[in-house]
């Protein structure tokens, strides 16, 4: 692991360990792409969690991978 965000360190002091291990699961398979370059990145290793969450949205954010700013969608990868 390559160590946990500031907002992960913070959910992690008020749940237990059994359910911060489902809360890693599943956001490592919320994925966000790029509308760019189409790089996906999980909203774990952005440092987010999603959780019990439903639906696609879309962030505006700089990718990782091409450096452009743009609309990326977040889904749930089967």
């Amino acid at each position: 692991m390559n160590g946990l965000s500031s907002a992960q360190k913070f959910i992690k002091m008020f749940v237990s360990e059994k359910t911060f291990v489902a809360m890693e699961e599943e956001s490592r398979s919320w994925k966000a792409k790029c509308s760019d370059c189409n790089h996906e990145i999980s909203i774990w290793e952005m440092g987010g969690i999603r959780y019990k969450a439903a639906g696609n949205k879309k962030l505006f954010r700089a990718c990782p991978n091409c450096g452009k700013r743009s609309w990326q969608t977040v889904y749930k990868q089967a």
